[in-house]
């Protein structure tokens, strides 16, 4: 099958190309009575072909998509072509990469290719589908609803999700959300030690108020440690060849992938009582609330700097990616690093004990923090809401949203998320119908095998379906048992994650004015204090230019809190 950039007409580049210089779609349109007639078109037994065999000959579709690197072409995973056998719907899929779409997305949804119908794994923001939704670039998937009767039985049982990925301007709905309800996103961090190079540093005096003779019992899960506490462990470790290979400086004390969605920095802010995430807001007390505002986020910041400026942090975190990070972590180099599980990261995931939240230092800076120990709340969603965009005025689009509307089978949602049975679930159910989660062959992990099959994107994993459906994968099940013990304990009360949520067009105007910038300030900002240091003279000069009229973040906190607060009275 022809790959999207090679079938670009001769003659036009690949930006042209995806703003419409390929032939003009002549395909066959039909009323849904011509379907039914001709094709044997059925929406309402999902046990049954959607179309008839001539249909699957006649009828076909093209789906733009990025994909994983590591990932199969869409065209050639086994799911697909499963899901081509039950449906008898063609659909031809046009992978690029992730950095592709990237930069591409723009141009693609604002003037599209003439046979591209829709786009997978599109990543729209609320702001994006208001935008093409007034432009009509994108079709109102909620005029269709009686062609997709899983998706619309979700609608109907789960107000919340309607809610969250209804447009407010029109009341209706242009996107196919993924929902995976597991309950891991809301904490994404858990701090893990390597307990060799801890008991090694213990036997050399390091006092940590364990013994050499308590460190086989002592060094478990569970694990309490303060700021000072860790401070002596990853000073040993700098200043040790702790890995054994003769070198005293490939030693990585402590690791985390800055501002990525998990195994950030935001836990060591949770030393001073600051409940933080990559977008630096949250829910508090009801209120939308910036957490670089806080009393205790400049001590913080200084207190990070310290330990960066000491090499016990690598500065290279600033830059490192989350495929650099994981591969750097299987060279033996990682001390302590956050991460929601070790087998992902390190090689030796049986010699890192998960610890609890790190407790504040004792005496910083004239203060006593050591009553403080929160964890993030991260506002990463289980309920995606931009994930698949139809373009308007696509030809026999009533097929389309019935194939897309087998997604939401459970048993088609398992293998959409993880692979296809065989491969990632065992043949044979459980003894209460449910897909098992099946070992990888060997000289391949999980992840390798799921990236593989999987092509991820849309699908209904919510916690019903886990307790009848769907027996969750152990290291899933291990993640929510560390976390019960080691994170959720430690929440904030008082804080809440943002929820995905709908604007008015006029919030959207206000967002498009001042969220890219307030972003870029904080960032940029935010990473020469954690490099450099922070003065007081410095914060105060940095929280007065963000609160100032000019840079506007008191218009995008009433934005949110208008739309967080329609969110509310819709659930009530």
């Amino acid at each position: 099958m022809k790959k999207f950039l090679a079938a670009i007409a001769i003659g036009c580049s690949a930006v042209l190309a995806l703003a419409g210089c390929g032939t003009k779609d002549n395909r066959e349109r039909n009323s849904v009575a011509q379907l039914q007639e001709k094709y044997g078109y059925q929406w309402t037994d999902p046990s049954k072909p959607i179309l008839n065999t001539e249909g699957a000959k006649n009828i076909r579709f093209k789906i733009y998509s990025s994909k994983n690197a590591s990932a199969h072409e869409y065209n050639e995973m086994e799911i697909m072509q499963t899901l081509y056998q039950q449906t008898n719907v063609r659909v031809d899929w046009e992978n690029v990469s992730e950095d592709t779409y990237g930069t591409q997305k723009s141009t693609i949804l604002g003037k599209k290719p003439d046979d591209i119908d829709a786009i997978y794994h599109a990543g729209m923001t609320s702001n994006e589908i208001a935008d093409y939704a007034r432009r009509k670039k994108i079709l109102p998937i909620s005029d269709y609803l009686q062609y997709m009767p899983n998706f619309k039985k979700i609608l109907e049982e789960r107000p919340d999700i309607k809610n969250q990925i209804t447009n407010v301007g029109d009341g209706k709905i242009y996107t196919l959300p993924r929902v995976e309800e597991m309950g891991l996103k809301q904490n994404p961090n858990l701090l893990f030690l390597n307990k060799s190079w801890t008991k090694a540093a213990i036997e050399k005096g390091v006092d940590i108020g364990i013994s050499a003779a308590e460190a086989d019992t002592k060094l478990v899960d569970g694990l309490q440690l303060n700021a000072d506490q860790l401070e002596l462990l990853l000073t040993y470790f700098k200043n040790n060849d702790m890995n054994g290979n003769g070198k005293n400086d490939d030693e990585r004390p402590l690791n985390f992938v800055y501002q990525n969605w998990q195994g950030n920095q935001c836990d060591l802010y949770g030393m001073f009582g600051v409940t933080d995430n990559p977008d630096h807001r949250v829910i508090k007390d009801g209120k939308v609330s910036y957490t670089v505002l806080e009393e205790n986020y400049k001590v913080a910041t200084q207190y990070i700097h310290d330990w960066i400026a000491k090499g016990f942090i690598d500065d290279i975190v600033f830059e490192t990616s989350e495929g650099n990070y994981l591969a750097n972590g299987k060279t033996n180099i990682y001390g302590a690093f956050y991460w929601w599980e070790s087998a992902t990261v390190v090689s030796d995931p049986d010699n890192y004990i998960c610890c609890n939240p790190l407790q504040g230092p004792k005496s910083y800076k004239g203060g006593d923090y050591s009553s403080y120990q929160n964890v993030c709340v991260s506002n990463a969603p289980e309920i995606d809401t931009g994930e698949l965009v139809f373009f308007a005025d696509v030809p026999n689009i009533e097929v389309l949203l019935t194939y897309f509307d087998r997604y939401y089978i459970p048993e088609i949602s398992a293998q959409i998320n993880y692979g296809p049975i065989g491969i990632a679930f065992q043949t044979e159910k459980d003894a209460q119908g449910r897909l098992q989660a099946k070992d990888p062959p060997k000289g391949k992990t999980v992840d390798e095998m799921r990236f593989e099959n999987a092509p991820f994107g849309i699908c209904y994993l919510s916690k019903e379906q886990w307790e009848n459906d769907v027996v969750m994968e152990p290291r899933a099940q291990l993640r929510l048992e560390r976390l019960a013990a080691y994170a959720t304990p430690f929440v904030d009360s008082k804080i809440e994650p943002l929820p995905s949520l709908q604007f008015t067009s006029q919030e959207l105007g206000v967002l498009r004015l001042y969220e890219g910038n307030i972003g870029s300030y904080l960032k940029t900002n935010l990473i020469e204090f954690l490099r450099n240091g922070v003065t007081d003279s410095q914060w105060s000069t940095f929280t007065s230019q963000l609160q100032s009229k000019s840079v506007g973040l008191e218009e995008l906190v009433k934005a949110y809190q208008a739309a967080y607060d329609r969110y509310v009275a819709a659930q009530a």
